[in-house]
């Protein structure tokens, strides 16, 4: 069976890193990052005349969610052509909207696919270094005001999604340490190759 996985948390989780390297894991992959898309989303910042600020409101009324439409459309497309899409993409408040994740299910299920949610798991400190670390544009307002941004983030594991009879519809990677990393990678490989 064809399986879209979502690989998602908070952001500077290490949801990039982990995504690329379960992308070069797999077989028959094609990797997708919800980042790419950016280019197009500070355009349309600059055409509106708004502050490159992906947590204000201009962001959230007119861009954010037809960011996660268009990755979910070009995944849908690929998945046509190969066994597993990997989208690497926070889906933040999609992850905790079980009848959006119950319906995406039941639209992958008509494609004869399913969905695979890989949750990664990193303590919000080392989240705030990594970002720091990272020195990325789209992280200036949320270090600048870091109390405020982490406040809004909800690093709760979304167990509600997590059926005790399948095994692979939620995922958890740990991924704190380099020992975490490597015992998550080889299991959550070991489990999307077993189908």
């Amino acid at each position: 069976m064809k399986k879209m996985i979502l690989v998602t948390s908070p952001p500077a989780c290490g949801k990039t890193f982990i995504s690329k390297k379960l992308a070069e894991n797999l077989k028959h992959v094609v990797y997708l990052d919800k980042d790419t898309l950016i280019v197009l989303s500070n355009q349309i910042f600059a055409v509106a005349n708004e502050e490159k600020n992906r947590s204000s409101d201009f962001f959230e009324k007119n861009i954010r969610d037809y960011e996660y439409e268009a990755i979910i459309n070009i995944g849908l497309e690929a998945l046509a052509y190969d066994d597993i899409v990997l989208i690497n993409a926070p889906f933040t408040k999609e992850i905790r909207d079980k009848e959006y994740i119950d319906e995406f299910g039941r639209k992958l299920a008509k494609r004869n696919a399913k969905l695979v949610i890989v949750w990664v798991v990193t303590d919000p400190e080392v989240c705030h270094q990594r970002m720091i670390k990272r020195n990325s544009d789209r992280d200036t307002w949320k270090l600048e005001h870091w109390d405020e941004y982490i406040a809004g983030v909800d690093f709760d594991i979304p167990v509600e999604l997590d059926n005790p009879t399948v095994k692979d519809d939620l995922l958890l990677f740990y991924n704190s340490s380099e020992e975490e990393f490597e015992e998550s990678m080889e299991r959550i490989v070991t489990i999307l190759e077993e189908e």
